[in-house]
């Protein structure tokens, strides 16, 4: 008795940055939007096409560091002028001054740290496995080859629509099958389409 696997997204493999540019702004003017590229060095021009937008770090890390020198200077002035007043050659109890270095600090710290973990959570890590692991061919992502996925999220994906598509953009080989996990010899894809059991050569449609 076989039963159905959940497919994940449908990709296609190109040989050069040009091929993968152009492929993508092909299926950007055809109105996918989920999808995204992967490629073994960055390819100018290439996140303008997937219409990514600006990265918010650059907020992230402002906030946090308002937020660290705004906590340094307040930490200094309820210490010394509020909580444990000490009258020291006569300067005032609010010696701002001297909140500088320490709060200039704290700015830092915690500027770096949300960059750090902003980072982390806009990038969706960590991520132990992704449904791309299980298609062979894509471990040659990060040596030759560039890929274009177009995921089963986006509105105007059918399987076989999105088959012939990818088709027409000239692949180097067959259409990829990405499947929501790992699929065993007893799965199926979605929409009743047989798929092989993965094997080392390819996952296929």
């Amino acid at each position: 008795m076989t039963t159905k696997a959940t497919i994940w997204g449908l990709m296609a493999q190109f040989n050069s940055a040009e091929e993968i540019l152009a492929a993508t702004r092909r299926a950007r003017q055809a109105g996918y939007r989920q999808m995204d590229a992967y490629t073994p060095y960055p390819v100018d021009g290439l996140a303008r096409e997937l219409g990514m937008r600006r990265s918010r770090i650059a907020s992230i890390v402002l906030i946090g560091g308002l937020v660290g020198a705004g906590v340094g200077f307040w930490m200094q002035y309820h210490t010394l002028a509020i909580d444990y007043r000490l009258n020291v050659g006569g300067r005032p109890y609010n010696s701002w001054p001297v909140f500088v270095p320490i709060a200039f600090e704290l700015t830092i710290l915690v500027a770096a740290c949300a960059a750090f973990l902003g980072m982390l959570f806009l990038n969706g890590l960590p991520q132990p496995h992704h449904p791309l692991f299980s298609v062979p061919q894509f471990d040659r992502a990060s040596q030759d080859r560039f890929f274009l996925c177009i995921e089963a999220s986006d509105s105007l994906f059918d399987v076989e629509s999105t088959t012939a598509f990818l088709t027409g953009l000239q692949p180097d080989g067959e259409v990829l099958i990405v499947p929501e996990t790992e699929p065993t010899a007893e799965e199926l894809p979605a929409a009743g389409i047989e798929m092989q059991t993965p094997t080392k050569d390819s996952i296929t449609t």
